[in-house]
């Protein structure tokens, strides 16, 4: 249940951000390099919207949930170990530390996942 409920807070936690750093005029990039940001945004929301689809799918224990809920935690994975890399170039390190937290959660959440395969579910 961990991992479910972990995936869909983190899921809107990832859109929460951007609309608000979007909204807020906070991504400088969207004028000075709007395809790479775009690119990134877009990776970003697909995470999301795969984190909180499976995560709902593990509540509801639908046959492909598990299957797309290591899909959206390897993204996970990665965005919250490339991402802080723009917030400690900035030197902004409480969201560089929140990151770290979401890591290891995200590796945590995995793992339970693997245990749930092992035990045939």
């Amino acid at each position: 249940m961990f991992s479910a409920i972990f995936s869909i807070l983190i899921g809107f936690t990832m859109f929460a951000q951007w609309a608000f750093f979007l909204l807020t005029g906070n991504v400088p990039e969207v004028k000075t390099e709007p395809a790479r940001v775009w690119l990134h945004i877009t990776a970003e929301w697909i995470t999301a919207i795969l984190l909180v689809v499976s995560g709902i799918g593990l509540i509801l224990l639908t046959p492909w949930s598990l299957a797309m809920a290591f899909l959206a935690h390897g993204m996970l994975i990665y965005t919250v170990i490339q991402s802080p890399g723009y917030f400690a170039h900035k030197k902004v390190w409480p969201l560089v530390g929140m990151f770290a937290v979401f890591l290891i959660l995200a590796v945590v959440s995995t793992g339970m996942l693997f245990s749930q395969v092992l035990r045939g579910g």
